[in-house]
This record gives structure tokens, sequence and C-alpha cells, in this order.
């Protein structure tokens, strides 16, 4: 059906609401609505709001929350709502990704979502093992060629390609930082998620002569004890002998700790549930930050924008950084690269006119 104003109605799918933090969901879901203003979008909102603002286009759903993350109720929520607005509308784009509860819900799909077009975008897949049991819920979008093959090979028959976007007017090229340098991973507390990798990297650098302070932006996942996980990684970091690490929670201002540091080290040895391309990785190069990363297939869109060392090699990571930080001239190629390629490779008209393309295909 058509909405009053006869534009198309989408419902932008996601297990929790918009502010629940800026998860690779919520920032592609945000994405698709900013790059279409043709359609009115309905999408989740957390109730009550504490003065955040969800995406500029389109109209919230509250979804009573007290934090807006993807606990047990919100995702209850998120089903029952989507199950009477995917009735009302005349598309369902679900962005989520594929974990452990995603094989369950993907055979609820006609209960939940009826008999209307489906397009689901995969933000990422936390274990290749949850795709033996899973089912497509309509056309499906990868972020990467590698994951598009893993869909495929699970028998996901209809899989697009569509690498994410950032939106570059909020991410503009800044100076490099006149003050101390300053080295930044930003992960999840997930085994081989990078944390330690990063640390390792960081005392070989500095048992080169690089002179830094690391710091670990660290975002914890649903079950985890925070507190825990951080001390561990201080103490891992005083066993290393690195001097100056910083350990932090979620870091709302990404923009102001890219803008101040110097290197984003991105070493893991699995993504588990992000982003093929992470998005702090496409933050930092916007900002013109080099980036180290290990050579993971998934940045293989990524191309000669990033460092690359082999997983789990802390040695050509650690010298990698040695020789940015030590390198004035090196630093700035790098970094004048990089976001040349975000502009070109993940611009926004690019990821609009793909979505375009797909929508139009779908809704004919």
């Amino acid at each position: 059906m058509d909405s009053r104003s006869g534009r198309r109605r989408v419902l932008l799918f996601t297990s929790c609401p918009y502010e629940g933090g800026a998860g690779a969901d919520t920032q592609l879901a945000a994405s698709i609505t900013e790059c279409m203003p043709d359609l009115d979008f309905l999408w989740f909102t957390r109730w009550p709001s504490r003065g955040q603002r969800g995406p500029t286009r389109g109209r919230g759903v509250p979804i009573v929350s007290r934090d807006g993350a993807p606990h047990v109720p919100e995702r209850i929520q998120a089903a029952l709502l989507g199950g009477v607005l995917a009735r009302r509308t005349d598309l369902v784009h679900a962005v989520l990704t594929i974990g452990r509860t995603y094989p369950a819900f993907s055979r609820l799909r006609r209960g939940v979502f009826g008999d209307g077009p489906v397009i689901h975008t995969v933000s990422g897949v936390m274990d290749v093992g949850f795709l033996e049991r899973a089912r497509p819920l309509g056309v499906t979008v990868a972020l990467s060629e590698v994951t598009a093959g893993q869909l495929r090979a699970a028998g996901f028959e209809d899989v697009r390609v569509i690498p994410p976007t950032l939106p570059l007017g909020r991410w503009p090229w800044r100076p490099r930082s006149a003050g101390p340098p300053l080295v930044v991973f930003a992960g999840h507390h997930d085994p081989g998620g990078g944390a330690q990798e990063a640390i390792a990297a960081a005392a070989e650098a500095c048992r080169r002569g690089a002179r830094f302070r690391l710091v670990l932006a660290m975002r914890s996942r649903f079950g985890q004890d925070e507190r825990r996980l951080e001390g561990e990684l201080r103490t891992l970091a005083t066993r290393e002998g690195l001097p100056e690490v910083e350990v932090r929670g979620h870091v709302p201002d990404m923009a102001g700790l890219l803008e101040a540091a110097d290197v984003l080290l991105f070493t893991p040895r699995r993504l588990g549930g992000k982003a093929d391309v992470p998005f702090a990785v496409l933050e930092a190069l916007a900002t013109g930050r080099p980036v180290i990363v290990s050579d993971l297939p998934q940045f293989a869109a990524l191309g000669d924008a990033v460092l690359r060392a082999p997983v789990g090699d802390r040695r050509r990571a650690g010298e990698l950084l040695a020789r940015l930080l030590e390198q004035p001239r090196w630093w700035e190629i790098r970094a004048r690269q990089g976001r040349a390629t975000v502009e070109e490779v993940f611009g926004l008209d690019r990821f609009r006119a793909r979505y375009e393309d797909l929508y139009k295909e779908v809704l004919t």
C-alpha cells in the first residue's frame, strides 16, 4: 500500500532501536534512509528517548528499552511490531547480523513479515556455522564478496553485494594532530577480535623505538563482564611492557578520538559479528588516519588504502606501526590514499544507485 503522500512505505527492521548505539545494523539503516528521500521509512526508536535522535528521514516506532541494546525484550518487541507493520508497508528491509538466534527467526519469516517482499542486508556473520540452519528472508545483500560466497554456499540463492557507505560530510579530512602520538584500536571484547593482537603489535613497535599512547575503545556484548575483560587487557598491556595504555568502554565521540589519533590499529584474527568493512576503519580513513589491518579476505575492497599484516603476525604489524609514526612523509601518503579510497569506493552516490536499483526491482 502507498502512504498518504503517495510514496512507498518501507519498514526498516532492526533487532533494537536506532539509538542502541553505533553498531553496523543501525549505521547501515541510517545510511539507507538518508540516500532515498522519496520513500517513507518506519524504523524502531527507543522509549523513553533520553533526548536521542534517530534517522533524519521517516518516522520512529517506539520500543520500550532501558539502554537501547538488543536484549531479549527488545527483540521480542521488534518481532511483534514487525509483524503488524510489515502488513501496512510495501517492503520490509531487514538490516540484521546473522547470529545465534537468526536461524530460528528465519524460519518464522512468513509469520512475522507475511508474504510481502523482503530485502535483508547482512551486516555481519557471527559464525559461519549459524548459516547451516539459516534460511534467506528474501533478496540478500552482503557487504563483501567473501560473505556473499558464504551465503550462497549455505543455500541463499539471490545474494547481491553492496559495500557500506559513510556520510563524508560528517567525517571530514583532518590534519594530523600536533600532540603526542596516539594509536587507537576500536572493537569488541570478542575472542580473536583484535584487542590482544593490537597490544602485542604495539609492544613490538615500542621495542623498535616508537613512542606513543595506545587507546583501546572497547564495546561489550550482551552478557559479557565488561569490567573483568577491561582488567584483563590492562594486565596484558603491563605484561607486554607497554608504558601508556588506556582502556575505554564505548566512545560516543569517535570523531574526536580519531581526530586526535595518528593511526588506527585493527588486527583481529576474525571479524565475528562486525561488518565486513568495519565502520571504524572507514571513519579513520575518511578522517585521514592510516590504518593497519590483519590481512583478512573481507578487507579486499579496501585495496591499497590500508596497510596489511598477516593474521596474528605481531612483528609485521608492529614494524608497520613504528614506520608510520617515524616517517611523516609515508604517513601523509597513506592518509591521503585512504581518504581517496573512501570517496571512490564507499561514497554515498554508488551506495544510493545500487539500492535504488534493487528497490525498483523488488517493488515492481
